[in-house]
């Protein structure tokens, strides 16, 4: 038996504009109903977790996981500026009730990619107050944090956020084709992030990071590659995990790897076995951004915030949870304090400008009568979390 450290946390995660349904305020919502743009499908009701969280949180913890990462609609909690919306505060608080009630402690994330329509029109991330606007927004939630919260993630990947917020296209990279860095988007999400910790540190005892999309690039046999791969890891990845030095955690995120040759990223190798997003299956990829993010951060705790797979071959993603998990061992065997797995998804969602296609989740959803089907691979990770242990 592998044994994971007592206290350790066993979740699933999801994001509230893939699950909700009707976020008709947010950023995404406009950019789905724009024509021309490259978005598979609008999001709709989604899987209609807005109204079924609690059957979905009674399905994680009737399974045996102790944990569950969710997110805080910005657009529902302030939709237009400085105007609190109670009854979304008074919503999201019954949430956390709720996995208190369960037995799951809650790991709420305050801005999961998208933001209210009036902070994208008044310039999004580069708007100079969008940093005391983030802030505002952190403070506005304050009555319904603390009392049962532990973890409190900022803002999810603030690298994928600055690629999205990017220009000029980048071939091939891990979430297919980002466009590169808009690095003063990426200040304004660090100074973000920073003043919002400063609004939470209020709070006693809560504990607070953001998520990384530790993307694990790694360089080919070719003379070049890995001084390429520094220069272009670096403003996508390294830099983040470096920022997140003194903070209480730091989410790791990962799915797959990415080989950067002398003239840059690559495709994934002929014969590799994909995806449905089309990344390589690379179950290592996890401990690999465990051991990059203990090592740049200065050994900040870390969190598992994401990880999984997209098949429609469920015994597929408990391979690739099971070999993640073991390689995620190794890595506290080494001394790495790791505080938790939080397995991405707990439900088949909307997966952003791919549309609903891609299932990652533990557990399946009928979109024209939102039934819920629990999938072996949460029965199996549910067994994993009783035992602690693989």
């Amino acid at each position: 038996m592998l044994a994971f450290p007592d206290g350790f946390l066993w979740g699933a995660a999801t994001a509230a504009h893939q699950v909700e349904g009707n976020n008709v305020n947010s950023n995404w919502w406009v950019m789905e109903h724009t024509p021309g743009l490259p978005i598979a499908e609008p999001s709709g009701d989604a899987v209609d977790h807005y109204h079924r969280f609690p059957e979905d949180m009674r399905l994680l913890a009737d399974a045996g996981l102790n944990s569950y990462r969710f997110s805080i609609e910005w657009a529902r909690v302030e939709p237009e500026p400085g105007v609190v919306s109670q009854a979304s505060l008074h919503h999201y608080r019954r949430m956390i009730d709720t996995c208190l009630d369960l037995g799951l402690e809650p790991v709420v994330t305050l801005m999961h990619f998208t933001v209210p329509r009036w902070m994208n029109a008044a310039g999004f991330w580069r708007n100079p107050a969008a940093p005391e606007l983030f802030a505002r927004y952190t403070e506005a939630l304050l009555p319904i944090l603390g009392d049962g919260v532990r973890y409190v993630c900022t803002i999810n990947e603030p690298n994928i956020a600055a690629m999205l917020a990017g220009g000029e296209k980048a071939d091939n990279l891990v979430a297919n084709g980002l466009p590169n860095p808009d690095l003063g988007v990426a200040d304004a999400l660090l100074a973000s992030h920073r003043r919002s910790r400063e609004v939470l540190a209020s709070v006693p005892d809560l504990q607070s990071g953001w998520t990384i999309a530790t993307q694990d690039f790694m360089p080919t046999d070719e003379p070049g590659s890995l001084e390429k791969l520094r220069e272009y890891g670096y403003p996508r990845d390294d830099w983040y995990l470096e920022q997140s030095a003194g903070d209480d955690f730091v989410g790791v995120q990962a799915y797959t790897r990415t080989f950067v040759g002398p003239e840059g990223p690559l495709p994934v190798p002929e014969g590799a076995e994909t995806t449905l997003t089309g990344w390589e299956y690379f179950p290592r990829a996890a401990a690999d951004g465990i051991r990059s993010a203990w090592e740049k951060s200065g050994r900040t705790p870390i969190l598992v915030t994401e990880n999984g797979i997209a098949t429609a071959d469920d015994q597929r993603r408990i391979d690739y949870t099971d070999a993640s998990l073991r390689a995620i061992h190794e890595t506290i065997s080494d001394g790495i304090d790791v505080r938790g797995y939080l397995h991405w998804s707990a439900l088949d969602n909307y997966e952003w400008a791919s549309g609903y296609r891609p299932t990652f989740g533990l557990i399946e959803v009928d979109r024209a009568t939102f039934a819920r089907a629990p999938k072996p691979s949460l029965a199996w990770l549910g067994a994993v979390a009783r035992r602690n242990a693989l």
